[in-house]
């Protein structure tokens, strides 16, 4: 096996157990960050797994007190530096692949057959002579932080399961980029204008608001106890007891009924109510942002960021809110430039397929990779994860510089004769189930 082979089955860790597979990303030390060798290792799995009629359920978890932290974003500087702004694309190309191939994931059309066997005996033989679309169900067990490239793995699949340790943001417009990999889709599909809010201040949201708002599915603390006729563990991993739970349910099923339905281990219905057993609807915090949601509302539905601020500048002085006046710092402190295009993109996103919304991020991540318009991606880096100053200059400095022409730029092809947009798989809508086709 060559060293990059090695490198690429090192960093995710693949555990097969009967119809399921457990990926653990595992780069802890880079908080699971996800190096170009990841993205190519998840692609090549999760395109084997769709074409693999054994598999029902993916699972995703990550090693140590991160699920993954986002995209090695330092990697892809040093890349660009090296090869040239292709090389940062190539790295996005394969990363938002990877993100539609998780949103719209399923199994190819299969004709539905009949029982045999000793259970023919018993019971009544089920002809369904129609295709039935089999879905292949995600769970990602978001046990730590979960930012930026991370919601990109997690987000889009079929169920994310928070705990007390969570940690969710998009932090990009501190770093000069914008909130990606579908990010302009799961945000503007939040309750009001809360993905506005969490898009353009890179606000941390616990587990208990990631599953208020709609980022989770399910709550689960991580230090359950389950019951232990089913596990020897006193605190096992919520992936392994859900697969012992799963393998019960599934074999009570099929000695009742051999229907496709109750055969088909990959029902959502039945994994999420296997999930719900070990849930718990947390409290939020008294502080919590959730409870702010008529104020960013009033000020995050404005048109311009230069509004928002106006708006958010119109609170403080009537409510003294020391929340309100961080998030205007916060704000101040982020790239004019990635504000603005942020803003555009979760608007254009609310009313976008995921594909299209991925495609124009990938337009938009190509043009802040070329540095043609400015280079704040380059020093947010350099501010942030390289020098580590925290004092970024960003170039146009205020968002009074910044005209509607320039951002419009960043939404239109580039100009570059060998550049290509990016290119996704179709999905026919007759392979897809329900709340797959509800995405495109």
């Amino acid at each position: 096996m060559s060293s990059s082979v090695s490198s690429q089955h090192d960093q995710v860790l693949v555990e097969e157990n009967s119809f399921a597979r457990i990926l653990t990303l595992n780069r802890p030390k880079q908080l699971n960050a996800l190096s170009s060798q990841m993205i190519s290792r998840l692609l090549e799995l999760f395109l084997a797994y769709e074409e693999d009629p054994n598999v029902k359920l993916v699972m995703l978890k990550g090693e140590g007190r991160a699920f993954c932290a986002g995209g090695d974003v330092v990697a892809v500087v040093h890349d660009i530096w090296a090869g040239g702004w292709r090389a940062g694309a190539n790295f996005f190309m394969k990363e938002f692949s990877l993100n539609y191939l998780m949103a719209t994931y399923s199994k190819p059309q299969e004709k539905d057959g009949s029982c045999n066997g000793e259970e023919e005996n018993n019971i009544k033989k089920v002809v369904i002579k129609k295709k039935k679309t089999k879905s292949i169900v995600e769970v990602s067990i978001l046990n730590g932080i979960v930012m930026g490239g991370g919601n990109g793995v997690s987000m889009h699949g079929r169920f994310r399961v928070a705990t007390e340790n969570s940690v969710f943001a998009m932090p990009e417009t501190a770093l000069g980029l914008f909130p990606d990999v579908g990010a302009s889709y799961f945000l503007s599909r939040l309750p009001g204008f809360f993905g506005e809010y969490v898009g353009l201040t890179g606000a941390r949201l616990d587990g208990a608001e990631m599953l208020a708002c709609g980022l989770a599915t399910h709550f689960v603390p991580s230090a359950f106890r389950p019951d232990l006729s089913l596990s020897g563990k006193v605190k096992p991993d919520l992936y392994l007891h859900l697969l012992k739970k799963l393998k019960l349910k599934m074999h009570s099923l099929m000695r009742q009924s051999c229907s496709v339905i109750s055969q088909d281990s990959s029902d959502p219905v039945i994994i999420s109510s296997i999930i719900d057993q070990y849930c718990e609807k947390p409290s939020l915090k008294e502080q919590t942002v959730y409870n702010r949601l008529d104020v960013i509302d009033r000020c995050f539905s404005q048109r311009t960021v230069e509004e928002i601020l106006s708006a958010l500048e119109r609170e403080v002085v009537d409510q003294r809110d020391g929340w309100i006046s961080a998030t205007i710092q916060t704000l101040k402190k982020a790239s004019p430039t990635s504000l603005k295009i942020s803003l555009r993109s979760i608007r254009v996103g609310r009313v976008q397929g995921v594909g299209a919304c991925l495609a124009r991020e990938y337009r938009m991540v190509c043009h802040v990779m070329r540095g043609e318009f400015s280079n704040d991606f380059f020093e947010g880096c350099r501010a942030i994860l390289l020098d580590k100053d925290k004092n970024p200059k960003w170039e146009p400095s205020k968002l009074e510089h910044i005209a509607d022409t320039t951002v419009d730029r960043y939404f239109s092809k580039v100009k570059d004769e060998d550049w290509e947009d990016l290119k996704l798989p179709t999905r026919s809508k007759f392979n897809l189930p329900p709340y797959v086709i509800a995405k495109l």
